[in-house]
């Protein structure tokens, strides 16, 4: 019966008018992508009105080509510019901009495009057989549940922060700072507005993330009026997109891939959470599971592999809830709802048995969708890399031209003008003084989550050990407490006895949750983890708890 509706959908799909349809709508989500401060939300219900006049299949098949094209649009800014298009590839700039920067933007951005790709891919094969059971896991997240994972990802500000820790937590706070200016989301509540009128809205994310990001990154760049004058890549080399050697290249990390388009497709099945979470968890689990983790930063190859093929994964998470309970998994899907429900469609947790072939079409146009992405994004580079060839002083002025129409172009509201130049100030000012941005960053991208959640679980109920009873809140808290001690586990990993039962602490810590979850595979699973927990600390205790040599003249070597 699965193979039978497989075939039909693509019998629905591969028509010349839906592929073309398809086409378009991947080719308007990479501009979209591409244009600091045009979300991807923005174009998908810019999309919306269109779909009225077409079927059902007709109308999702173009949604899902925009929301795809979007994701992967992103990249090229993020890439060539050190600006991210969209929210959800804030972390791909900050790999993907330096490895430009050192001369190789087409590896950069080769990476890029077949991450996003594999991402996209491996997401769309659970979609087609998991999305049922995979589906039923977003229904036991509560409030709770959501504030405890939002926590954990602001842990991540220990890695994002570098070598200097006291820096990395102010920039991180700062962020959070931010969130609570102007009116409580859910009281209604002014906060530090000083009495202003204009900051009761609060900042809106994107003119502050683009001041941050692109603005202050034009000043730094202008500062130098000799290198001003000079293009991004120096030489006469014709700059290429390295997609052979970008191939293999992933290959040798496959692990990163995997482990990151998994965290994309368990972000996207919570309902709210989003490619932006995604994007910058899978970049700090890359970071800690490296050999190398203070080259993150640089330009390595990890560092865009994981944020690229996250968010690509998280459209094939969202559209699992979507279709399998009519939840919508974020703000895109939630327009693809409503576009079905205008052609007397609702998809609810029998969606998948009543309507096999529509749904089945949904998941064969994401499908497809990411092979037109591929040869689209091939046309479509060649002619963005050029801008490596312009003189910084005259890039800048165009993007930041850019930059402020979009910004505007958000809300009309000349407000957000003057948010996008007083954050651009200040994102100069962190990086002069050696301030890291991206703990910043996170703050802002995170802040509200945390904060309407808390709000959300003690309305609901006050009793705060359920933080600590709820099975998925006491996993990521514990997850949280064992990235915050992670960067000490790396620094002193072979110098110290005690780093020797950090992993097998943490494999312990987790069957705890696990085991007191329904079902019989997770209770399994804790079992598992407890034996081997214990089989390592054996181990270890039988060597006598010796380090590792290797592990010790490896990082004698590296220190010098």
């Amino acid at each position: 019966m699965l193979f039978e509706n497989i075939i039909g959908a693509f019998e629905s799909v591969f028509h010349l008018k839906n592929m073309i349809l398809m086409s378009a709508g991947v080719a308007a989500g990479l501009i979209a992508g591409a244009i600091p401060g045009f979300t991807i939300t923005m174009a998908v219900v810019l999309t919306l009105p269109f779909t009225f006049g077409m079927t059902a299949i007709e109308g999702i098949s173009t949604m899902i080509g925009v929301f795809v094209g979007g994701l992967s649009g992103g990249l090229m800014s993020s890439v060539l510019t050190g600006i991210p298009g969209t929210p959800s590839s804030v972390a791909t700039t900050f790999d993907g901009y330096p490895m430009t920067r050192a001369g190789r933007p087409g590896l950069a951005l080769g990476l890029g495009v077949w991450s996003s790709f594999s991402g996209g891919m491996i997401s769309a094969i659970f979609l087609m057989f998991l999305a049922p059971t995979l589906a039923n896991i977003g229904l036991e997240f509560g409030p709770w549940d959501y504030f405890s994972l939002v926590l954990f990802a602001l842990t991540i500000t220990a890695s994002l922060a570098g070598e200097n820790m006291v820096k990395g937590v102010i920039a991180g706070v700062l962020g959070l700072l931010v969130t609570a200016i102007g009116e409580d989301e859910i009281s209604g509540v002014a906060r530090f507005t000083f009495g202003n009128e204009a900051l009761k809205q609060g900042f809106d994310f994107l003119p502050v993330l683009v001041g941050l990001f692109a603005f202050s990154q034009l000043l730094s760049d202008l500062r130098d009026s000799e290198k001003a004058q000079k293009p991004m890549v120096v030489g006469d080399k014709a700059i290429a997109i390295e997609h052979l050697e970008a191939i293999k290249t992933i290959f040798r990390h496959w692990t990163t891939l995997a482990r990151s388009s998994l965290i994309g497709i368990f972000v996207g099945i919570l309902p709210g959470a989003g490619g932006t979470i995604a994007n910058i968890l899978a970049y700090d689990q890359a970071k800690k599971a490296s050999k190398h983790p203070e080259k993150f930063g640089t330009g390595v190859p990890e560092g865009i592999i994981a944020p690229e093929s996250s968010n690509n994964a998280v459209e094939g998470g969202a559209l699992i809830t979507m279709m399998a309970l009519g939840i919508p998994g974020d703000i895109v899907t939630a327009v693809m709802l409503g576009a079905l429900l205008i052609h007397n469609i609702a998809p609810s947790p029998t969606f998948i048995t009543t309507e096999p072939i529509l749904a089945y079409s949904i998941i064969v146009a994401f499908f497809l969708s990411l092979f037109i992405m591929l040869g689209l994004q091939a046309i479509c580079l060649r002619i963005f890399v050029t801008v490596t060839r312009v003189p910084m002083y005259r890039l800048a002025t165009v993007i930041l031209a850019y930059c402020a129409i979009g910004i505007f172009a958000l809300n009309n509201i000349v407000f957000d003008l003057w948010v996008l130049l007083v954050f651009g100030v200040l994102g100069y000012a962190m990086r002069r003084y050696g301030f890291p941005l991206a703990p910043m960053i996170l703050g802002v991208v995170l802040g509200d989550n945390a904060e309407i959640n808390l709000i959300r679980a003690l309305a609901s109920d006050t009793d705060l050990t359920l933080f600590f009873t709820r099975p998925w809140s006491l996993f990521f808290l514990i997850i949280a407490a064992f990235s915050t001690a992670f960067p000490w586990y790396q620094k002193y990993r072979g110098r110290q006895k005690w780093t020797l039962a950090f992993m097998p602490a943490l494999t312990i810590a987790l069957a705890l949750p696990l085991s007191m979850m329904e079902g019989v595979f997770r209770p399994a699973v804790a079992a598992a983890l407890v034996c081997g927990g214990v089989y390592l600390l054996y181990r270890k205790h039988r060597s006598g708890w010796a380090l590792d040599a290797s592990t010790v003249l490896t990082r004698q070597l590296r220190e010098g």
